[in-house]
């Protein structure tokens, strides 16, 4: 084993330089580093690719899309929304690339707004984005507590899953993200390299595993790529439309590294291309794990019916054997654990930020950094919990899935489309031109209109119900939750938002080579100094 040297002076004096560039930085934006910068660019890759997850989330999720489109709708989904995905990150990596703070969409919309606008524009920025976050950190115990449950119905035929049964794993699922976090955040970094290793690894062994154990036995390329299939009742060309949702839930979630910037160094440079990098990898993997599933697939009916779900189905269809088939799922589980604890931290680091900037009811509170554990303890027991009332879902709807997916990936998708709006509506000259990253012209309004208009689109799909006719248990619950963020904006605004939000506190003077609107420094208090953030926002 070979053992990293240790660093030579001149280098030591260059990461001490990146780091005092990247706090000044920063402090500019209004906040003091408060957070440790122990994130290299390929430990912030894994984070972002652990929380993508693509290939298991697809894998997780076939169902949304094999019923509602079929083959075609699983890989040409994913190619559809891996394509729009990247206008919206290159999109936001322009605003990245000029304000690398936490904050991410709220705290960019404040500063690019109309200044009657701008407070309450990024009050509800602020809010759908703490919420989709925390809807997108439920998925993944819902995900892993699925696959548990799929091993036993397996082993034993006669078992009737009970909705506490899975409420209870995912609970498990939520609290070992929770502890990990907390007590485990200077290893973090190690953490998610090892999940980013553990996935692809996972990726490679279940592909060539299935592909070899079917004995060429495989379906023809227009079964894998052509096939329809219609069992939801809705008009052909929507249901396939609404089996988007599978390729776009695993490709949600790029914004974490905007809410993860404050943790790795050069982040100006850096951030926009792990947005991008990570959509890539997910695109590529996610293909190539779809394409050799449909291969092995024997009846598409089946896998849709299937007791112990899809995905053990498709394994039991290549290699007939039930200890083969859960031992692959093991990749998967532990890739579930791995992007809990990624998606937890970035949620957590989403709603310290926003409390940072007073956005939150005892703002005081969730803006505390744990003194020993260097930690937003109490922003992730916040997450934490909702995501436990979250689950609480479980015990009343049978489309628990597709609800809280949809209800993640319509309020990320909004704030993925605010900045840029705001930036088209404002001729694009909102952001300073000396940014290191720079979508060059006319290309930049190419890519920021047409990520506008899948998010439209998506917001519009995905409250849709699954399915025809609408019952009581299948009904999509994702319009009703996000009416519910917007209520709670709302009723948060007017009693406390408007007395005490006053949207990010920047520099002002140092941020004039753009064009800041939004912030008016005369409007604020004073006495406020970025370098005493911590000191009177987090005592």
């Amino acid at each position: 084993m070979e053992v990293e040297a240790a660093p030579t002076p001149r280098r030591r004096s260059r990461q001490e330089a990146t780091v005092m560039k990247d706090t000044a930085v920063l402090e500019q934006l209004g906040h003091k580093q408060e957070l440790k910068r122990n994130f290299s660019m390929i430990s912030m890759l894994g984070l972002a690719f652990a929380i993508l997850n693509s290939w298991t989330a697809l894998a997780a999720s076939i169902t949304l899309a094999l019923p509602s489109g079929g083959s075609s709708a699983v890989i040409w989904g994913l190619m559809v929304a891996g394509l729009f995905n990247l206008c919206l990150a290159a999109s936001l990596g322009e605003f990245l690339s000029a304000y690398p703070t936490a904050g991410g969409q709220y705290h960019w919309v404040a500063i690019i707004s109309w200044k009657r606008w701008s407070r309450g524009l990024s009050y509800a920025t602020g809010w759908i984005n703490v919420s989709g976050w925390i809807a997108l950190t439920a998925t993944t115990g819902l995900l892993g507590s699925t696959f548990v449950v799929n091993i036993i119905s397996l082993l034993h035929p006669h078992y009737e899953p009970k909705p506490w049964h899975q409420f209870l794993i995912y609970i498990g699922f939520t609290l070992a993200a929770l502890v990990i976090n907390a007590y485990l955040t200077r290893i973090l970094p190690l953490v998610t390299q090892a999940g980013f290793l553990w996935s692809l690894a996972g990726f490679v062994i279940i592909s060539i595993t299935i592909l070899a154990c079917s004995s060429g036995d495989y379906q023809s390329g227009e079964f894998v790529y052509a096939q329809f299939t219609n069992q939801v009742g809705w008009p052909d060309g929507l249901a396939w439309m609404l089996g988007l949702l599978q390729g776009a839930f695993a490709l949600t979630g790029f914004d974490a590294t905007a809410h993860m910037i404050e943790e790795i160094p050069d982040p100006q440079r850096q951030g926009p291309k792990i947005m991008m990098y990570c959509i890539g990898i997910g695109m590529f993997t996610g293909f190539i794990f779809l394409t050799c599933l449909l291969l092995v697939t024997k009846d598409i009916d089946a896998v849709i019916k299937a007791p112990w779900g899809p995905l053990l189905q498709v394994f039991m269809d290549a290699t007939n054997n039930k200890a083969g088939s859960i031992c692959m799922l093991i990749f998967p589980i532990v890739c579930m654990l791995f992007t809990a604890i990624t998606i937890m931290c970035t949620s957590s680091r989403m709603s310290y930020a926003f409390a940072r900037d007073r956005g939150m009811p005892f703002s005081t509170v969730f803006a505390k950094v744990h003194p020993t554990l260097e930690v937003p303890l109490n922003a992730l027991i916040w997450t934490a919990a909702w995501v436990i009332i979250f689950g609480c879902i479980f015990l009343g709807s049978s489309s628990t899935f597709n609800a809280i997916t949809a209800a993640s990936v319509v309020a990320l998708g909004v704030t993925y489309a605010i900045p840029p709006a705001i930036n088209v509506l404002r001729g694009r000259r909102m952001l300073p031109e000396d940014r290191p990253f720079k979508i060059p012209e006319p290309f930049g309004w190419i890519l920021n209109i047409i990520g506008i208009l899948w998010s439209i689109l998506t917001t519009v799909l995905f409250v849709f119900p699954p399915e025809l006719p609408v019952t009581g248990s299948n009904m999509n619950y994702a319009i009703a939750a996000f009416g519910v963020i917007l209520l709670v904006a709302g009723a948060t605004w007017i009693f406390d938002g408007r007395k005490n939000y006053h949207g990010p506190q920047v520099n002002v003077e140092s941020l004039m080579q753009g064009e800041v609107e939004g912030i008016d420094p005369n409007e604020e208090k004073t006495e406020r100094n970025p370098s005493n953030a911590k000191e009177e926002w987090v005592s």
